[in-house]
Formats: structure tokens, C-alpha cells, sequence
């Protein structure tokens, strides 16, 4: 977990590093040549919420696409016989049931890994991928359960809830991270150079510190949803599939898996469990398996 944890962090401080130089840079030509005045917060304001959404949509968009590139997602042919027709046939069912207006792409990755996840950029474009090690170790009851909560999460519209809430973090991040910035380095020197050197170091600084805190949000809102899509999952599956499902994630938890055969960041959030440690329960997009059986006990009572 730490191993992966430590890469998440690194991918956002990379990511947001080149955004963030990116958008500095381009602020500071135009004020150079006139087209933005200095000071003009409003135009900050924009910009701000143009890169902010613009980065969290492109990542949504692409999703599909990176799942299927990076994690080697094979889409399974619903019209094919195979092995696997099975899933794809179940994921329909479950689909129509959840009055998706579409039919979900379903796909199988090779990974030892127990899990599962939702992606995709709308509810009439979505895929649904399962781990090969859930669907060897799962027997089909237990695999209801988690393909149900998987169509939940896309007819909950799920996906956009968490773009739009990312993209809202990354619009404010870089907004107040730039006004802080400009503020602390004019008070640092008097040379430009040293001021524009300082505002970089603070601009990157601040803009990192915000993001950090915003996740606790995105965290927070995403573990809120995955009771939603567990309680979805009950009504589509039945609660003892759900329930039976998450179970067997409990005996998997333990895994050792490589970072390149983990489901990638964006998706994440939507996949059906995570791993982590008590220590990093604020950043966790999932609660706690035990926590998530207790509440599907509770409402089943």
C-alpha cells in the first residue's frame, strides 16, 4: 500500500507540478505583452476554472481509453461465445434493470487482483472491467453482487459527480495557490527576479497543499457513494450477493499486488474495494469492508 500510495502521490505532484508551470508561464506572457493586466483576478478567476474542469473532463473522457491501453482491458464481444459470455450477459441484465439507456462495455483484465471498476465518460458510454483473479476466486454469486455495484455507480452517474467535484478542487487549487503566490512573493524582494522565482516556489507549494486537502474532500464524498452503490447493488443482486462479495474481497485484502496490475487512478474510486491502512482513512475512496457488511446487515434487519 505505501509503495502505491507513495507513486499516487508522486503522479500528483508531477501532474500537477506541469499544470501549474504550464498556466504560470502562459499568465506571465500575456501580462508581458499587454493582453492581461496585472492584478486582473477575474481573468485568474476564468483560467482558473478553465484548467481546473478542463483537466478533470479530459481525464473523464479518456478514461475508457486508458483502462483499455494501460491496464490492457480486453472488451469482451457480446455478440462472441466464450468463456466469459456469462459476464457480459449478466452485466446486461443487471444494466436493463438499473435503466442505463445503453448497454455498458464489459472487459477483462489479467490481474490477480480482487477487483472491479466502473469508467467511462457518460451512462450511454461506459465499460465495466473485471479483474481475472475476481473472477477465478469469486464463484458467480459473489460476482453479481460486485457487477451490480459497478452498474450503480454508472447509473448514479457517479463518474460525473466525482469530475465535476475534481474539477471544482483543481479550479480553487490553482485560483487561491496563485493568489497567494503573487501576495507573499511581492512582500519577499522588490527585484522581479527574485519575485518571480519566489511566486513559482510558493505558486507550486500552495497549489500542492490545496490539492492534498481537497482529496480529503473528494475522499470523503467518494466513500458516501460507495455505501450508495453497495445499497444499488442490494436492490439489483439481492443483499447476500452483495454481502457474500464483499466478504470475499476481506480474504483478498491481504494481497500482494504490483502497482501495474492495480486498477489505474482515475478509476479507482468507482473499483469495488481498495486497500489502505487505519492511518490513511481520511484519503481512503472506500470505508472500511467491515463497515460496508454492517450497513448492509443493518438495512437488510
Amino acid at each position: 500500500m505505501f509503495k502505491g500510495l507513495a507513486k499516487g502521490l508522486l503522479l500528483l505532484i508531477i501532474t500537477n507540478i506541469v499544470i501549474m508551470v504550464t498556466f504560470a508561464v502562459a499568465m506571465s506572457v500575456l501580462q508581458a505583452f499587454g493582453i492581461v493586466p496585472e492584478g486582473f483576478v477575474g481573468y485568474s478567476a476564468v483560467s482558473a476554472l478553465v484548467w481546473g474542469f478542463g483537466g478533470a473532463f479530459l481525464s473523464l473522457a479518456m478514461s475508457r481509453w486508458v483502462a483499455k491501453t494501460f491496464l490492457g482491458v480486453k472488451v469482451i464481444d457480446p455478440k462472441s461465445v466464450s468463456e466469459y459470455t456469462w459476464v457480459v450477459e449478466m452485466v446486461h441484465q443487471q444494466a436493463k434493470a438499473a435503466g442505463l439507456p445503453k448497454m455498458p462495455e464489459v472487459g477483462i483484465y489479467e490481474s490477480p487482483e480482487l477487483n472491479a471498476f466502473a469508467t467511462g465518460p457518460s451512462k450511454s458510454r461506459a465499460l465495466v472491467a473485471f479483474s481475472s483473479g475476481l473472477l477465478r476466486a469469486m464463484p458467480r454469486e459473489a460476482v453479481e453482487g460486485v457487477s451490480a455495484h459497478e452498474v450503480t455507480h454508472i447509473s448514479n452517474g457517479d463518474m460525473l459527480a466525482m469530475t465535476l467535484l475534481q474539477g471544482l478542487v483543481n479550479a480553487f487549487a490553482i485560483f487561491f495557490a496563485r493568489i497567494i503566490g503573487r501576495e507573499v512573493a511581492s512582500r519577499i524582494s522588490d527585484n522581479s527576479a527574485v519575485q518571480m522565482a519566489a511566486y513559482y516556489v510558493i505558486y507550486i507549494a500552495a497549489q500542492i497543499l490545496f490539492m492534498l486537502l481537497g482529496s480529503l474532500i473528494i475522499a470523503w464524498f467518494s466513500r458516501k457513494r460507495e455505501f450508495r452503490a453497495d445499497a444499488g447493488s442490494a436492490k439489483i443482486a439481492g443483499t447476500n450477493k452483495m454481502i457474500a462479495a464483499l466478504e470475499y474481497l476481506k480474504q483478498g485484502a491481504n494481497m500482494e499486488i504490483p502497482d501495474e496490475q492495480r486498477i489505474p487512478e482515475g478509476a479507482a474510486a468507482l473499483g469495488i474495494s481498495e486497500r489502505g491502512h487505519s492511518w490513511m482513512k481520511a484519503f481512503a475512496t472506500h470505508p472500511p469492508l467491515e463497515a460496508r457488511i454492517e450497513a448492509l446487515r443493518t438495512h437488510q434487519r
